[in-house]
């Protein structure tokens, strides 16, 4: 019986900035998947796929279209920073806390989760999860305080994952992608979407259970959690 062909990477969060750039980076390892939630851009050598993260079906939808493959990278990309400037005293309402959850952790944990039988029938799979270094409780200026507690819980839960997918032969990282020159990040932000998507592309290839569950950045330093 014919297998289904593998894909060699899932992008989450693919339509723009870094997600776009590093799917486009990780083409020459083969069939790439890109998520949207509305219609994609024109992008060479991606596939695309409507998913809509906040909705636990649409992620079961996704794991049903790739119909058993062989998936061999998962990059939880996907992501909001919506508290931008909120103040403390009148701010951070509580559907902002919910909406940035259910994209920035809970719709990772899901998708991991739905595409699981996918990872496990890969060779050497490995799941990246792009969190940020506001997750770090070393690093605490303040504000922002929805965006780095659930870029926080992310790197929480990619650091768990690391433990009881190690018997699966899956290795998962933890990533901050830099201060990058993105609609989220703006435009005085240190490097460009380019630089950080080289970057992580070359992590995610460097990773493996040797270092499985390290919170790295995209030039390869450990960051303190």
């Amino acid at each position: 019986m014919p297998t289904t062909p593998p894909v060699a990477a899932l992008v989450t969060g693919a339509s723009r900035g870094i997600g776009l750039a590093l799917a486009q980076r990780l083409t020459p390892h083969g069939a790439v998947i890109g998520t949207c939630r509305s219609d994609p851009p024109k992008a060479e050598g991606l596939r695309w796929a409507k998913v809509e993260m906040t909705d636990p079906a649409s992620i079961t939808r996704l794991a049903e279209e790739l119909d058993g493959a062989p998936l061999e990278r998962l990059v939880c990309n996907a992501g909001i920073y919506p508290d931008k400037g909120q103040a403390l005293e009148d701010g951070y309402p509580p559907g902002m806390w919910a909406e940035s959850f259910a994209v920035n952790v809970t719709a990772p944990f899901l998708t991991v989760q739905a595409l699981l039988p996918n990872l496990r029938a890969a060779q050497a799979p490995r799941i990246a999860l792009i969190s940020s270094q506001m997750a770090s409780h070393t690093r605490a200026p303040g504000g922002s305080y929805i965006y780095r507690a659930s870029k926080a819980a992310l790197l929480n839960l990619g650091r768990n994952l690391a433990a009881d997918l190690r018997g699966d032969g899956i290795a998962v990282g933890i990533y901050h992608p830099g201060w990058v020159r993105t609609e989220m990040g703006g435009s005085a932000a240190e490097i460009s979407t380019d630089e950080a998507a080289t970057g992580l592309a070359a992590r995610i290839e460097d990773l493996s259970l040797d270092n499985s569950g390290a919170f790295l950045t995209w030039d390869g330093r450990e960051h303190a959690y």
